[in-house]
């Protein structure tokens, strides 16, 4: 155990003499690896007596521990030492403008969904929502639509596939929200405000039509409800979306099966010098179907109509998303065109509201 003061002093200083990671390696493997010195002499403790062991096993488990702990220490060392090198090397301009990343933008569907519920919200109404897949009792028998209307025919739904033998009624890609306020009867009862934005399906493909497209409908129920109330609502609504002073709205009868009576609505506008402007001008332009609702739609929801009544409405978002922002075809909605997006797109922190302002 003579030996052991040597071995200290000897790998003590070659450690602190280490200029590199490569030659502190070497003098770890060279004292404590599988054959290094220390490691060989650790071996030898079985060899001895009992009582050489007692004093050479303590001594070579504590110079393992103080070799050990010196090479820690230098590496430690070493790589602050490089990290320091590192530095004075390198630098960075932090004045520099950051590296540009493309950000997506809000697709104008998902931004007029946004600025429409804002605006019904102001006014009371909630969002309802409801399956895509309705059964036809929902989208057709509970709305009034009978049996031989051509929107039950194969023409213009889309029926989904029955197995040979299987004559449960049919489910359908819905053809409108209308569903929804069904199921928002059934749910809420009276009195009610509820509007209802969502995708819906039918056969149709033209530049101002898609085989799916986005509709709201709205629905208010209470026991005193009027025509006059659904003509202040779409008012309010059109000044607020199209952000005009005024504009001025043109029932026109028309007939709906669930709501009696029935009216579209158009809205004054001019097309001089190409532009589309809302509120002026000696053009109309159909915006948007309206009614009181049925008693038999009432009745389906669950409610009684020689107590209570209501207004309906629906309009497509796809088309005064167009109207708005000036889109000139449809199509392009669903093409997923990243130049038509981020020509048209909102930014993702541009939220509607009505104290801001809804558009750009």
């Amino acid at each position: 155990m003579d030996a052991i003061p040597e071995l200290r002093e000897k790998y003590l200083q070659a450690i602190a003499a280490a200029a590199d990671m490569d030659a502190l390696e070497a003098l770890r493997v060279a004292a404590l690896g599988k054959k290094g010195e220390i490691s060989l002499k650790m071996r030898a403790l079985g060899q001895m007596s009992a009582e050489e062991r007692q004093v050479a096993g303590p001594a070579l488990n504590g110079l393992k521990a103080e070799i050990d702990a010196a090479l820690k220490a230098r590496r430690a060392a070493l790589e602050d030492a490089m990290l320091e090198e590192r530095l004075k090397a390198e630098w960075l301009d932090v004045t520099l403008p950051g590296r540009p990343r493309p950000a997506g933008t809000i697709h104008p569907v998902s931004q007029v969904m946004e600025e429409l519920t804002a605006i019904f919200a102001d006014m009371g109404f909630s969002v309802a929502e409801g399956p895509q897949i309705e059964s036809d009792w929902y989208n057709f028998d509970a709305l009034n639509i009978a049996p031989e209307h051509p929107a039950r025919q194969e023409h213009d739904t889309f029926f989904m596939h029955r197995a040979e033998g299987d004559n449960r009624p049919p489910h359908v890609l819905r053809t409108h929200t209308s569903p929804v306020q069904i199921r928002a009867m059934q749910a809420q009862g009276a009195p009610l405000r509820v509007i209802a934005p969502g995708r819906v399906y039918r056969m149709d493909m033209d530049q101002t039509h898609t085989p799916m497209f986005h509709q709201v409908e709205g629905l208010a129920i209470d026991r005193d409800i009027t025509m006059a109330q659904l003509k202040w609502t779409l008012e309010e609504f059109c000044r607020a979306f199209f952000e005009v002073d005024q504009v001025e709205l043109r029932f026109r009868a028309s007939h709906f099966p669930f709501t009696e009576p029935s009216a579209e609505v158009d809205i004054r506008c001019s097309w001089e010098g190409g532009q589309l402007k809302i509120g002026e001008g000696n053009d109309w332009m159909e915006i948007l179907g309206s009614g009181m609702v049925h008693p038999h739609v009432l009745r389906a929801g669950g409610i009684d109509p020689d107590q209570w009544q209501g207004f309906a409405f629906g309009m497509g978002i796809d088309r005064i998303a167009m109207l708005k922002y000036g889109i000139p075809d449809l199509r392009a909605f669903f093409e997923s065109d990243l130049r038509w997006l981020r020509h048209y797109g909102f930014a993702a922190l541009d939220q509607p509201s009505l104290a801001a302002g809804l558009s750009r």
